[in-house]
């Protein structure tokens, strides 16, 4: 029976149009462009136990944009007339990218809403990182968020994704943020089984422990992502499916967001689907703006078991 699953999951996700079934694979088409997500570059000072990028010391796949290369996407932004109001990052750890006070500030200076994912540990604790940070906050503290990586609330299970300590470390990080009054967001995984109820009182309780002004039955607030597991079987995604699970293509991540990166030996940055997709061929839309306003169709597993049914969003 296991070798049937898997000979049945290597036929899934190949037709870009059509399901193993021969059905009309489902595809969702730029409605509102209001999120751009720019990929800082995949180093991370610490190497996750599932990483969906494999962020790592190492990895140098996508390597570090560059202020000029973001404002340029900002100044195409206006020339496409994108609804655009938030400009969000994410790597690697964002706050490795040399340049990232000065890409958030630019952003900020053009009235966008910045979000900046991080895991709040040594790279954004360094003192240049925390005297630009808090430069930021006092011109542009309500359209600056950071969301920082919280895997659970306790630290055993933090700690067993990210590393022994590693769950202190961002505590104190976090405490350094509550201190100087940023204001924060928790990304937190549900990898282990927890309910949602049970995840958000726990998430809860570290809060108020720590008084921290976070709300944890927000779910833009404190997000809690399904895990992503290539070796489990999803279905693919059909038309009849918006239909059958009462959703709507609109309410998919790639309905209203790209994300920008810059490939190792890359002349310029291109435009990918999403977050979730940054090496999957399939899924790069050119070097511009304007050649990412097509449809993307769902053919991939990450597109069924992520957004579709699970309804993630990356976005605030």
């Amino acid at each position: 029976m296991k070798d049937m699953n898997f000979l049945e999951m290597q036929k899934k996700f190949i037709n870009p149009d059509v399901t193993a079934n021969g059905d009309q694979r489902a595809s969702v088409p730029l409605m509102k462009a209001t999120t751009l997500w720019f990929n800082t570059g995949t180093l991370c000072n610490i190497e996750c136990v599932n990483c969906y990028i494999e962020s790592s010391p190492k990895n140098d796949s996508l390597v570090y944009i560059t202020p000029d290369e973001v404002s340029d996407y900002l100044d195409q932004i206006d020339q496409r007339e994108w609804a655009t109001n938030e400009i969000a990052f994410t790597g690697g750890e964002p706050f490795l990218n040399p340049d990232m006070i000065e890409i958030a500030r630019r952003c900020l200076e053009r009235n966008y809403k910045v979000l900046i994912l991080t895991n709040a540990m040594l790279p954004m604790m360094r003192k240049s990182v925390q005297n630009g940070l808090l430069d930021l906050r006092s011109k542009y503290n309500e359209r600056l968020t950071l969301r920082v990586s919280l895997d659970h609330y306790t630290a055993k299970l933090h700690d067993t994704e990210r590393g022994k300590g590693s769950y202190n470390i961002t505590l104190n990080g976090m405490k350094w943020l509550r201190d100087k009054g940023f204001k924060m967001a928790i990304a937190g995984r549900t990898v282990w089984g927890d309910s949602d109820i049970d995840s958000r009182l726990g998430y809860a309780k570290l809060f108020n422990d720590n008084k921290f002004e976070i709300d944890a039955n927000d779910p833009n607030v404190t997000v809690l992502f399904p895990e992503i597991d290539e070796k489990i079987d999803v279905p693919e995604i059909t038309t009849e499916c918006w239909g059958i699970l009462n959703k709507s293509p609109k309410d998919v991540m790639c309905a209203s967001s790209r994300m920008v990166v810059k490939r190792k030996g890359a002349k310029k940055p291109s435009v990918v689907a999403c977050t979730l997709l940054p090496y999957s061929k399939e899924f790069e839309m050119g070097n511009s703006l304007e050649e990412a306003e097509v449809s993307v169709k769902l053919n991939h597993p990450h597109c069924a078991k992520f957004c579709v049914l699970g309804g993630a969003s990356c976005s605030s």
